[in-house]
């Protein structure tokens, strides 16, 4: 079952060279060649850009490329001309796995940066493209482990290899998502994928992809058991809900916070899903005694049942509790809050990122999928906000926690 992907360039980058000619510019050319010929056959730069990364000695290369299982396994981009210096020489990938796996193997990119030839392998080269640090929607992770799951049932020596740019982050939740697709939990392939492809047992560690890795587990079932067949994956319908409220607890040292809010928007007969900005604002201290002329208090209805996917259209609350925004408790700690007076309606999968002005100084950032708010309410500590800068956890007290309210959920 192949996957169907649009084909994705960047027009922004152009060749460099070109004319006739020669003598001098010949000679440079050349110079410039023996320099990067000599970078790349050092593997100094490139086992320092790997970090932490497990590498692969073979065939007399050492590549950003490790076996997270015998047949599953994840490297970094196989890179060409001055890239190659501190990335995966495509050539030497290509050997490689032309050796070891003649015939056989089948690459995944990751990437919406950078693309190549999948000539180079053969055409054997499918394209899930996704934003660098950030998370893909469901149906691409669907469509992903449908494929993979594909190639490697039509022949037993077939394996999958897997990348993004540095081949950890993005890597790391699609290789979780296939291992649990083939029967193991999230925390099982995240810890087997952190084991096997760092050395530090910091595998996929942005929260928000972690937090995708746990969407996907409960989309999946196994009516006969693990390792008998794929699953059943139940994807949740599009849910739309109302953001009311930002509030930001317990900051320090600033009195402003802004945030611009995105929806990865659908785009017909392409894969990738760009993140649409839909509103941008700024949270400010919240004034004591501050009355709204339309509804200073908010209600949230809760279910018996703690249901952390509440996307239905035919909720009745079972108990209703009021949620009043002028508790004393409030001004304890100073707390930053943006209301929207229309309610902003979000569906899908969502990204806020906050700043501390509006043109730079990005603060950190969060996504999460509505079908899975529980109670109208999402809340998120400092350890689950992504990509914290020294900035945001300057503003950022010991009890800081980032608050969303939400309306009803609407299908």
């Amino acid at each position: 079952m192949g996957l169907r992907f649009a084909k994705h360039q960047n027009p922004g980058k152009a060749e460099v060279g070109g004319g006739g000619g020669g003598g001098m510019g010949d000679l440079t050319d050349h110079a410039h060649q023996e320099v990067i010929n000599y970078l790349i056959g050092s593997f100094f730069v490139r086992n320092l850009v790997s970090k932490s990364r497990r590498r692969l000695l073979a065939e007399g290369y050492d590549l950003d490329m490790s076996y997270i299982t015998d047949r599953v396994l994840a490297m970094s981009f196989p890179a060409e001309r001055m890239r190659a210096v501190y990335r995966n020489p495509l050539w030497q990938v290509k050997s490689v796995l032309d050796m070891r796996h003649p015939g056989h193997y089948k690459i995944y990119n990751l990437c919406i940066e950078e693309t190549y030839n999948p000539m180079h392998f053969h055409g054997r080269v499918e394209t899930c493209p996704f934003d660098d640090n950030h998370v893909p929607p469901l149906h691409m992770i669907k469509m992903f482990c449908e494929s993979v799951h594909s190639w490697l049932s039509s022949d037993p020596k077939n394996v999958v290899v897997i990348h993004c740019m540095a081949g950890k982050g993005r890597t790391g939740l699609m290789v979780s998502a296939y291992l649990m697709y083939s029967g193991l939990s999230a925390d099982e392939a995240l810890q087997l994928y952190a084991r096997r492809r760092t050395t530090n047992n910091e595998g996929v560690s942005i929260p928000s992809q972690r937090r995708y890795v746990g969407y996907w587990a409960t989309t999946l079932s196994f009516p006969q058991g693990p390792g008998n067949g794929p699953p059943n994956v139940s994807l949740p319908p599009p849910c739309s809900r109302e953001l009311r409220r930002i509030r930001l607890y317990d900051t320090v040292n600033t009195q402003s916070v802004f945030f611009v809010i995105s929806e990865l928007q659908e785009i017909p007969n392409q894969l990738y899903r760009p993140a649409m900005e839909i509103t941008r604002g700024c949270c400010r201290p919240i004034r004591k005694g501050f009355q709204r002329n339309n509804s200073p208090r908010y209600f949230l209805s809760f279910h018996d049942t703690d249901d952390s996917s509440t996307c239905t259209p035919s909720e009745e609350p079972r108990l209703v509790v009021q949620m009043d925004t002028e508790s004393p408790m409030l001004y304890k700690k100073t707390c930053l809050e943006y209301y929207f007076d229309k309610p902003l309606h979000v569906t899908g999968d969502i990204r806020v990122i906050f700043y501390q002005k509006m043109k730079g100084g990005r603060l950190f950032y969060a996504c999460f999928n509505t079908a899975f708010i529980s109670k109208g309410l999402l809340q998120f500590t400092v350890q689950d906000m992504d990509k914290v800068a020294s900035m945001g956890r300057f503003i950022c007290g010991e009890s800081f926690c980032l608050e969303l309210l939400f309306g009803p959920a609407r299908a």
